[in-house]
């Protein structure tokens, strides 16, 4: 199980976090439905280190940045915001 240890609160699990991405929609789509369908469920999913901000919605509600490598989930580096 992911775990992640808030600054604040300490080491909780991953369902108490929420995950958010910003992401940037391609030129070529213009609709403006298509733009929100776009930015709502199309993830880049990149493979390697990333770097991430997940919001501790269930604990200290803090937004917590971190270095995670997506192809084992192991937490890199963590900075609170």
């Amino acid at each position: 199980m992911i775990s992640i240890n808030c600054p604040t609160c300490g080491k909780r699990p991953l369902s108490e976090f929420h995950y958010g991405e910003i992401l940037s929609v391609p030129d070529t789509i213009t609709d403006d439905e298509a733009i929100d369908l776009d930015r709502a469920f199309m993830y880049n999913n990149t493979e390697g280190v990333k770097y991430e901000a997940w919001f501790h919605a269930y604990g200290c509600r803090r937004w917590v940045r971190l270095h995670r490598d997506t192809r084992t989930d192991e937490v890199i580096d963590i900075d609170s915001v």
